[in-house]
């Protein structure tokens, strides 16, 4: 891949150090991925997303709260906002055309801001759950090959998270989607066996 990378750190409203890695392509446009639970900038997907990306626009990656090299824990949607909400506005100081794509609760956290400001121009949500209390791990739904086997060797890379209080209130995307103004992408498979069809 062709290209700059450039690492650095923007600081919340409340004082956490959010990790991005920004793809200088070329391009005068820019999509900016918010990662899902469990994930973070640097892993398999991820990178996959921005080597496809990157023949097309520039890309921002960034590491939620609790996730990769961001500190602070993980609040369930809760202070997440604030997280992206501080990568938005340094993307802003340096693009007009933005696109965001949201995986998971990456997806549900970018409803929540989307709903609030049109920080950007256009968004693809990708298993985004209509509230975080109706999640229903579906464990006995895992596929050997492609879920456990997968999230044991190649897939590992860029896992993890350190949780922090789950019984703080959220804001519910289901609540809040109406009041996007922007085009909008929903994206949903039957293979998520976290976030299933009925929930999204």
């Amino acid at each position: 891949m062709d290209g700059k990378k450039i690492s650095g750190i923007v600081l919340t409203t409340d004082a956490h150090q959010i990790f991005y890695d920004h793809y200088l392509m070329g391009h005068k446009k820019i999509i900016v991925i918010a990662h899902g639970f469990f994930n973070s900038k640097k892993s398999v997907l991820i990178e996959e997303f921005i080597t496809f990306l990157g023949a097309d626009f520039d890309v921002i990656v960034f590491d939620f709260r609790g996730h990769g090299e961001s500190d602070g824990l993980f609040s369930w949607t809760v202070k997440e906002t604030l997280d992206l909400k501080a990568v938005l506005k340094y993307t802003g100081r340096k693009y007009k055309q933005i696109g965001l794509i949201g995986f998971s609760l990456g997806a549900a956290v970018s409803i929540i801001v989307l709903s609030e400001s049109n920080a950007v121009n256009s968004f693809v949500s990708v298993s985004a759950p209509v509230e975080f209390k109706k999640i229903d791990y579906n464990f006995w739904n895992l596929d050997l090959e492609q879920d456990i086997y997968y999230n044991l060797t190649k897939g590992k890379k860029g896992k993890g998270v350190r949780p922090g209080p789950f019984w703080l209130k959220k804001k519910k995307p289901i609540k809040v989607v109406n009041k996007l103004t922007i085009p909008v992408l929903y994206i949903h498979g039957e293979d998520d066996w976290v976030i299933r069809p009925y929930h999204s």
